[in-house]
């Protein structure tokens, strides 16, 4: 393998790593969100019911975003 080549493997670790960690993050706001709705944490309904929606919007479309974005940038776009 040439340095490209190796170059280009780590920063598809790296990628591959965060898009892990934005789904892994996505759960736990889910989680936490609904622990707050079902009143097993002290919190308003609604910053649980918030936190719910936001984590399984993370977790299905941040990950696709992100890769699109990357993609945009390895083509040299905006």
């Amino acid at each position: 393998m040439n340095e490209t080549e190796e170059a280009a493997e780590a920063l598809a670790k790296e990628r591959y790593l965060i898009m892990n960690l934005v789904r892994v993050a996505a759960i736990i706001t889910l989680i936490a969100g609904l622990a707050i709705a079902r009143d097993v944490i002290p919190a308003p309904w609604a910053l649980g019911a918030a936190m719910a929606v936001g984590g399984m919007v993370s977790f299905f479309f941040g990950p696709p975003l992100l890769a699109r974005r990357w993609k945009a940038q390895d083509r040299g776009e905006e």
